[in-house]
């Protein structure tokens, strides 16, 4: 196997020559604890369906996402391939590691399993794509290469953001702001992990699997209902009030500006001890029992929350077995529904005017009344 070395680790020389700079350590993020739960959810188990997480400017919403992807280990990725596929499982929709004639492209599969060798691969960081509000839909998806086919006369594809973000995280900031027919497209490219483009005589799939993470401030409006349900975890995020813990955010954020280095070396070894947390989880999940007790109560908290369609209940069955891989456990529980019902399920509450309790409020609610009477009968 051929390998190149890139830059792979923060705050350190790599073989390439470089050094970088650390981002703020995840671990040594005070509190949002619902956030940083949610992240490693999605982390865990990607067809969650990502995190929409709304709160007040400065809570940390954007440096918990670069932190969690600068936590995980660096992937592989197949050397010049645009959409970082995996060298050792290149997708099979793949324009760039797909056989290139109809011979290969039948027979690849076959001549993959015969040869031991993999394509070239380089060692990168888990890639976070900032999607910008102002971005197009050809920025975002990908279009007609105009300087190739202006120069050499060919039509080729150009890849988009969603390329670049294969593997990896797709950031959108104040998502609340971007036009709902680009986050109709971002949802639906999320759920089905291949992004399909037809336009100006081109015809391209390529794989798009991606965490997407959408971040807001609700001063500045909500989604659509219809959109916002289709995220699969809605984290709410407040400025935090213990005056203890606002001293120890400006004290560690000081610390960090002064000598990133330093302060990232301090906080290593919570780092690793979490990063192994979450490649066993990984490695865990597929084996991890749905019991029919846990679906049963995802059933009828739904039921009593009116939740419309069903992906209420597919969220928190994917978000509480990836919790209790998480913990090491081998069964998802009816506890493991609570604990993950509200991030589950807040977003996706009929609004009802003359409900005078909160959304978290109702399912507490809701959650004592059908999955604590489960438990006690």
């Amino acid at each position: 196997m051929t390998t190149t070395s890139v830059e792979t680790q923060n705050g350190k020389t790599t073989d390439s020559g470089v050094t970088t700079l650390p981002v703020y350590p995840f671990t040594a993020i005070v509190g949002q604890a619902e956030l940083k739960l949610a992240l490693l959810l999605c982390v865990i188990d990607p067809t969650i369906g990502g995190v929409m997480v709304m709160g007040h400017r400065g809570t940390a919403k954007s440096t918990a996402v670069r932190a969690l992807a600068a936590l995980l280990p660096p992937q592989r990725a197949v050397a010049g391939c645009p959409y970082g596929c995996d060298p050792a499982a290149p997708s099979s929709i793949c324009p760039h590691c797909a056989a290139p004639d109809q011979d290969a492209a039948k027979n690849g599969q076959e001549k993959r399993r015969a040869s031991a060798k993999r394509p070239p691969s380089v060692l990168r960081p888990v890639p976070v794509v900032d999607l910008p509000l102002g971005a197009t839909e050809d920025r975002v998806v990908g279009a007609l290469d105009i300087e190739r086919a202006l120069v050499e006369g060919v039509q080729t594809f150009a890849p988009g953001l969603l390329a670049r973000a294969n593997r990896g995280f797709l950031y959108i900031d104040e998502v609340n702001l971007l036009e709902d027919h680009l986050v109709d497209l971002l949802l639906d490219v999320a759920q089905s992990g291949v992004n399909v483009v037809e336009r100006e005589g081109i015809s391209v799939r390529h794989p798009a699997r991606f965490v997407l993470v959408g971040s807001g401030n609700p001063e500045e409006g909500d989604l659509r209902p219809q959109l916002l349900d289709r995220f699969g975890l809605h984290a709410r995020i407040t400025t935090i009030d213990d005056v203890a813990e606002r001293v120890e955010i400006v004290k560690r954020r000081r610390a960090f500006d002064a000598d990133p280095v330093a302060f990232a070396q301090q906080w290593e070894r919570e780092q690793q001890r979490l990063q192994r947390r979450i490649r066993m989880a990984q490695k865990r999940l597929p084996s991890v029992e749905l019991t029919d007790e846990a679906l049963y109560a995802a059933a009828r908290l739904c039921v009593a929350l009116n939740i419309d369609g069903h992906r209420g209940e597919l969220t928190l069955a994917r978000a509480a077995v990836a919790l209790a891989a998480f913990e090491g456990r081998e069964s998802a529980q009816p506890s493991d529904i609570a604990r993950v019902a509200t991030l589950s399920l807040r977003h996706r509450l009929r609004k009802d005017p003359l409900e005078t309790s909160g959304d978290d409020a109702r399912i507490e609610r809701a959650v004592a009344e059908t999955i604590g009477a489960a438990a006690r009968a």
